[in-house]
């Protein structure tokens, strides 16, 4: 399967991923389509058609699905039921059995545990009825909602049995996943590509920091051990291949303090851990996703210089009016990128910054003037 530049690629969401997915394929040639349910979006507004319809609108998957050679994803709570009525039309890209354990965080940790993949002690609480049931060695933990939870949002820290109840009540009385709270020493994620023919490439693998759960910075390279990196990318390489996906696959670790690894997560797209690969690779994660749909070769993912520091930009940075990009574009080896989104709101992801420099150590110490010039 090849499909050439100039073929028209349907979309799955109009957020950043989607933006920066059809500026890749824009560059390379491409034309795409993206189907989004708001009226304006940061992908809709720069593609060559925008369908404003719900996922699951018979009539907008028909048009897709008939003017599109491909057919991917902007993130992964996309009805896994479109991607079946697509798949009768064109490629999609990844699957919808990919992408439906990967939406449902009870079936994620049960694919990962069933398939003997490494993961933290948890366990399904389906409704209140399962309460008596839990083991308390499972507290302290965090309680998270199986579906559409994602920066933080749909889940809550449980410190004790006692509370768990009523956590349950304030995520909607809806089925979760409860997970072992750990202590970490690392968090780290490996993104890949994977094609047809069980050829994969990886990104270089960063070290994540969060801030209220979101992505605050991602450190390029990651300050672990090649061993370390080494069994990361050996179970993300099994994930992909146990999954037979196809296309761009995110698997998050933790790291404990001695030096295991486990499995968070899996995202089946492009990463905002992934976004440094932007200005940092030879090919970013988006470039190697058109790629990967198109059926084109493996892109090189080196490091175009030894360290880069991305750093997420959120609506709080807003609070006294627009930030002075200036404080970001007089350092020349810095990267501005904004998504383009009208409204500034606490917690939403406005855009990032890359530093680029020869060592981590400079990386971060840029980073932190620009932080201090921005007030973050």
């Amino acid at each position: 399967m090849y499909i050439k530049p100039g073929s028209m690629l349907g979309l799955l969401g109009g957020g950043q991923l989607g933006r920066m997915f059809a500026m890749a394929a824009q560059q390379m040639g491409y034309r795409v389509t993206v189907l989004d349910p708001a009226a304006e979006s940061p992908a809709g507004s720069i593609a060559e058609r925008h369908l404003q319809a719900d996922y699951l609108n018979d009539q907008a998957l028909d048009e897709l699905g008939s003017t599109c050679a491909a057919v991917t994803i902007e993130f992964e709570n996309v009805p896994a039921q479109a991607l079946r009525y697509l798949a009768r039309r064109c490629v999609v890209s990844p699957d919808a059995e990919s992408v439906s354990i990967a939406q449902n965080r009870i079936r994620e940790k049960q694919f990962l545990a069933e398939n003997g993949f490494p993961v933290g002690p948890f366990t399904v609480v389906h409704d209140g009825q399962d309460l008596p049931r839990i083991d308390v060695s499972l507290f302290p933990g965090i309680l998270k909602s199986s579906q559409s939870g994602y920066d933080g949002k749909g889940q809550m820290r449980i410190e004790h049995a006692d509370i768990l109840s009523e956590a349950l009540t304030a995520l909607g009385n809806k089925p979760c996943v409860l997970e072992k709270r750990l202590s970490l020493a690392h968090e780290i994620s490996v993104v890949l590509a994977r094609d047809n023919l069980d050829q994969i490439t990886f990104f270089p693998v960063p070290e994540n920091h969060h801030e209220r759960g979101i992505l605050d910075t991602s450190i390029i390279p990651a300050t672990l051990s090649d061993e370390i990196v080494g069994k990361a990318r050996a179970v993300a390489r099994q994930v992909a291949t146990r999954l037979n996906y196809v296309g761009i696959l995110c698997v998050e670790f933790f790291v404990l303090g001695d030096g295991q690894i486990l499995v968070n997560e899996i995202a089946p797209r492009p990463h905002n851990s992934g976004h440094y690969s932007l200005n940092a690779c030879v090919t970013s994660q988006f470039e190697q996703q058109v790629r990967m749909l198109c059926g084109l070769p493996h892109g090189s993912t080196k490091l175009v210089q030894e360290a880069a520091v991305m750093t997420n930009i959120l609506g709080d940075l807003w609070k006294n009016g627009e930030p002075d990009w200036n404080s970001i574009l007089q350092h020349p080896q810095t990267k501005l990128h904004l998504y383009g989104k009208r409204a500034a709101k606490p917690g939403r992801k406005m855009g990032h910054f890359t530093v680029l420099a020869d060592t981590v150590e400079e990386a971060l110490q840029q980073t932190a003037r620009i932080r201090q010039d921005l007030q973050f």
